[in-house]
């Protein structure tokens, strides 16, 4: 099993199936059972992370394919934003309530004061975060605060993520509240969530500054009838102004297209009546073969989500999941595929998809999530394809045709971007001056924040021996995450 990323098993034993909203795959949970879920989180003493999303996060992801990942990889993701609670009800599979960031923070510290958690706060300005943890004590006298430190302003990839992690480790936190603003505090607790061994990191926003006082939250009317983002908008104009006019565009007619797209009966008449699933293996050492077929929507999901995430969880082998027979798919199949292979991926295995229907590709395709997926025409290819996947896992380098070429393959990300510096970094210091080296991506699939650092560091190294390395062929999300950090004209062979 990969120790990279702990079983989903709070999840699944306690909501109930996904929905995927413009991509987005929202956890079926309440408030409370989100607190339960971390409290199993923090027992577990293993690496979580959470994403308290909201609609600037559906937009935000639709084009920033890292904040997809991030959002597709969480352990959890829960509804902070009515109009995707209402999407949900209209979509097929109602969300139950809104769960708020600024609303499950306080919850946190209240239960923190009463189990002995320790807390740590990353970000927001000095004043207001000292601010914030006075009245913290003052409402909860013996909460353990383990540390709180504001860094200096500065662009991701330019911060200090080292020295910030040492400080977090030595605090030996139970929960991190971290608050540098969304995309920011998403990847960044992304990029070192696992270093950091704090058993649950938490993006919180604007929180901080609610605790503190410095800014004020909207009448409880407001927020019950969707309308906070008014009185938000009404606080910092200049601010949100373009943002909540954007998010309002974008959402409206993208939510418009997938309730047309992929409207459903109402939850309360839905029938699993003429779903079916088969799962085959031809022997231990095997991949297993999921074969799916009929309905696969929220009730489908209800009656089978159990069944078939430990089925991806003991694929061990790779799981291959046949969707060539599935006559109708909503926006809760895509978030049941989406748990899958979540499931798969805390395992530490592949999964691929057999020749989607048409109503399946269809789907995927309008939430942008087949980039996201393996997809395969057949058995064969498919069996392929998991092959392809478990050598990857070993190195992400293949030798290129001449000293001056290497290629690389897969993914590179904060999972495999220490494997991957070690395997390079030696190559590169060996360059004499005036020499180059090509590196090949054209076959990596995804690169994240810390992945994009690394090349960053390559080059660099280079230029110390007075050599240079650049970066050839990028495609599809890739190429966006690169351009996304204006780097481009830096890493990028003309």
């Amino acid at each position: 099993m990969n120790s990279e990323r702990p079983p989903l098993f709070a999840i699944a034993a306690t909501s109930g199936p996904p929905v995927a909203i413009l991509g987005v795959p929202f956890d079926n949970v309440t408030t409370r059972q989100t607190i339960a879920i971390i409290e199993e989180m923090i027992a577990s003493r293993r690496p979580h992370y959470l994403a308290t999303a909201n609609v600037d996060f559906t937009v935000q992801a639709l084009h920033d394919p890292e904040l997809q990942r991030i959002l597709l990889d969480a352990h959890l993701v829960v509804c902070d934003g009515m109009p995707l609670v209402w999407a949900s009800r209209w979509l097929g599979n109602p969300l139950p309530e809104r769960v708020a960031g600024s609303d499950l923070a306080p919850l946190l510290l209240r239960v923190a004061a009463e189990k002995g958690y320790r807390v740590f706060f990353l970000g927001a300005e000095q004043a207001v975060a000292e601010t914030a943890i006075a009245k913290i004590r003052e409402t909860h006298p013996g909460i353990q605060i383990a540390g709180q430190y504001s860094p200096p302003f500065s662009p991701l990839l330019e911060m200090d993520h080292d020295g910030i992690c040492a400080r977090i480790r030595e605090a030996n936190a139970d929960l991190l509240f971290v608050s540098f603003g969304c995309p920011k505090q998403e990847k960044w607790i992304a990029m070192n969530y696992r270093k950091l061994g704090t058993p649950v990191s938490i993006g919180v926003g604007a929180t901080i500054d609610f605790i503190a006082g410095h800014m004020k939250r909207a009448p409880r009317w407001m927020q019950a009838t969707g309308l906070e983002w008014i009185y938000r908008l009404l606080q910092e104009p200049k601010r949100l102004m373009r943002r909540y006019f954007v998010d309002l565009w974008v959402f409206g007619r993208a939510i418009l297209v997938q309730l047309w797209q992929l409207r459903t009966r109402d939850s309360g008449d839905i029938s699993s009546e003429g779903a079916q699933s088969i799962a085959t293996s031809r022997s231990a050492s095997d991949a297993i073969h999921l074969v799916l077929s009929g309905i696969i929507d929220a009730a489908t999901a209800r009656s089978h989500q159990d069944e078939w995430l430990s089925l991806a969880s003991a694929a061990t082998n790779g799981l291959l999941v046949d969707c060539s027979g599935v006559q109708t798919f909503d926006s809760s199949g895509a978030g049941l595929l989406i748990r899958l292979q979540k499931n798969c991926r805390a395992a530490g295995h592949p999964m691929v998809l057999l020749a989607p229907s048409h109503n399946v590709l269809k789907a995927l395709t309008l939430m942008r999530l087949t980039p996201v997926f393996d997809i395969a025409a057949n058995d064969g290819d498919g069996r392929a394809i998991l092959a392809k996947r478990f050598s990857e896992t070993h190195t992400p380098v293949i030798g290129g045709t001449s000293p001056g070429e290497t290629s690389w393959h897969g993914e590179v990300t904060a999972a495999n971007v220490d494997t991957l510096w070690e395997s390079v970094s030696d190559q590169v210091a060996k360059l004499g001056a005036g020499t180059k080296l090509r590196i090949d991506i054209s076959a990596v699939r995804f690169v994240d924040s810390t992945g994009v650092g690394m090349m960053i560091r390559l080059k660099k190294l280079a230029h110390i021996q007075g050599a240079d390395v650049v970066f050839c062929r990028p495609v599809g999300p890739v190429l966006a995450v690169i351009r996304l950090l204006k780097l481009e004209a830096y890493l990028l062979e003309s």
